[in-house]
C-alpha cells in the first residue's frame, strides 16, 4: 500500500537550547513547560493538526528521553495514526557516515527515506520552539498559488530588531531576490520565522548536494536558501500577522508566560475553534486558601495556595505556603514555595523547593527589561543566614 501524503510536516525539536540556561540542563528546550500547562511543542503540534496535516516527523536529538515519552504515540493531538501520525526520528548510525544532526539541512537529509515513504508534493519545515498558532492551510495555498520551490513564513519587526532575524528582501509581490542573515543593515523588516514549505523533488536535490559540500553548515538559512536563490529558484515570502514569539532565552520565555496574562494579548488558548491540545495528567482540584490573594495571574490545576500571587503564572501542582509573595514569576510544575519566601521577577524549575523564609529574584527591577532569576529543576533554595 502507498501511503502517499500531498504534505507532511518535519518539525526540527533535537536543539540543546543552551540560552534556556539549567531550564534545558535535563530536557529538550521543546519539552519546557509553558503557560501553566503546556509545553513548548504543543503549539507546533497542534497548528499541525488544525491545519490537516496528519504526518509529522519529529526530529530529535539533546536530552530527548522526557521529550519522547511526553509525544508518545501523538493520542492527545489526534496523531496516533495507522496511516502517518507522528513519528520520533533520532539520529542513528550509517556505514561511512556521522550519526549527529550537523545542521537543520543535515537533519532532514538523514531523513530522506522516511520523506519519501508518503511520496509528498510539498514538505512542510517547523521549528520546536517557537509560540504561535498558524493554520499552515493558507501558507500551502499561497505556495500552490506562486508555484513555489520554497514558500517562507514572515513576520514583521520592528526596524530596531531585524539584525537579529534572517531578513527576506522581496519584489512586490513577495518574490524573494536576497537573503540577508542577521544584517547589520537591514533593508525590510521581514523576518523568516523558520517556517518553510519546499517542494519535496527539489528541496531533495539541494539537500543532497549540500551533503556533499564538507565546509557548508549543512543549515537552510546559511547554505540551502542561499543556493536557491543563486539558482533563481522561485522563493516567496508569505506574511502573518498573529502572535508570535521565538522563547528561546529565558527573557523571551518569561515575557511569552506574561503575554498570557494581558486580556488583550494576540495568542488565546481558550479558542475552540483552534485549540491548543497537550497530554495533560489529571490532577485533583486547586484549593485556594481564604487568605491566599490573588491579582492577575493564572492558576492551573492541583495547586494549593495559601500566599499572594501577583501577575504569575503558576503551573500544576504547585504549592504557595501561607505569607509567601510570588510577583512576576513562573512557576514551573511542582515548585514549593515555602512560608514567608519571596519570589519575584523569576522563572522556578519543575518540582523545585523555595524554603521559608527564602528569597529569589531582584527586590526592584526594570520593568521594562527586567533581569529574571531561573533556577532549575529538583532544587532546594534555603534562607540565607543572618
Amino acid at each position: 500500500m502507498v501511503n502517499r501524503k500531498k504534505y507532511i510536516a518535519m518539525l526540527l525539536a533535537g536543539g540543546q537550547g543552551s540560552r534556556l540556561g539549567s531550564l534545558t540542563r535535563n530536557i529538550a528546550k521543546p519539552a519546557v513547560p509553558f503557560g501553566g500547562k503546556y509545553r513548548i511543542i504543543d503549539f507546533t503540534l497542534s497548528n499541525c493538526v488544525n491545519s490537516g496535516i496528519d504526518t509529522v516527523g519529529v526530529l530529535t536529538q539533546y536530552k530527548p528521553l522526557e521529550l519522547n515519552e511526553y509525544i508518545g504515540n501523538g493520542q492527545p493531538w489526534g496523531l496516533d495514526r495507522n496511516r502517518g501520525g507522528v513519528h520520533i526520528l533520532q539520529p542513528f548510525t550509517k556505514i561511512n557516515s556521522k550519526s549527529w544532526y550537523e545542521g537543520t539541512a543535515n537533519a532532514i537529509f538523514q531523513n530522506i527515506r522516511f520523506i519519501e515513504r508518503y511520496e509528498p508534493e510539498s514538505v512542510v519545515i517547523l521549528s520546536g520552539d517557537h509560540i504561535y498558532k498558524m493554520d499552515y492551510r493558507k501558507l500551502l495555498a499561497f505556495h500552490e498559488e506562486k508555484n513555489a520551490d520554497c514558500t517562507i513564513a514572515v513576520i514583521n519587526v520592528p526596524k530596531e530588531e531585524a539584525s537579529r532575524f534572517g531578513i527576506m528582501n522581496t519584489d512586490p509581490d513577495g518574490r524573494i531576490y536576497e537573503f540577508e542573515e542577521k544584517p547589520k543593515n537591514p533593508k525590510s523588516t521581514k523576518a523568516s520565522m523558520g517556517v518553510y514549505v519546499f517542494r519535496w523533488e527539489v528541496l531533495k536535490k539541494y539537500l543532497t548536494e549540500d551533503d556533499k559540500q564538507e565546509k557548508s553548515a549543512h543549515d537552510f538559512g546559511k547554505n540551502i536558501i542561499p543556493a536557491m536563490l543563486s539558482d533563481q529558484k522561485r522563493l516567496f515570502s508569505w506574511e502573518f500577522s498573529g502572535y508570535w514569539k521565538d522563547v528561546g532565552t529565558t527573557e523571551s520565555l518569561w515575557e511569552a508566560n506574561m503575554d498570557l496574562l494581558d486580556p488583550n494579548c494576540e495568542l488565546s488558548l481558550s479558542d475552540d475553534d483552534f485549540r491548543i491540545y497537550a497530554r495533560n495528567f489529571d490532577s485533583p482540584p486547586t484549593f485556594v486558601s481564604e487568605e491566599a490573594r490573588l491579582n492577575d495571574c493564572m492558576i492551573t490545576g492541583g495547586c494549593t495556595i495559601y500566599g499572594t500571587v501577583t501577575n504569575s503564572v503558576i503551573s500544576s501542582d504547585c504549592v504557595i505556603e501561607a505569607g509567601a509573595t510570588v510577583s512576576h514569576s513562573v512557576l514551573l510544575p511542582g515548585t514549593v514555595v515555602g512560608k514567608d519566601a519571596k519570589i519575584n521577577y523569576a522563572i522556578i524549575g519543575q518540582n523545585t523547593v523555595i524554603e521559608s523564609g527564602a528569597e529569589v529574584g531582584c527586590r526592584k527591577t526594570d520593568d521594562i527589561h527586567p533581569e529574571i532569576t531561573v533556577i532549575g529543576e529538583k532544587k532546594k533554595i534555603t534562607r540565607k543566614p543572618a
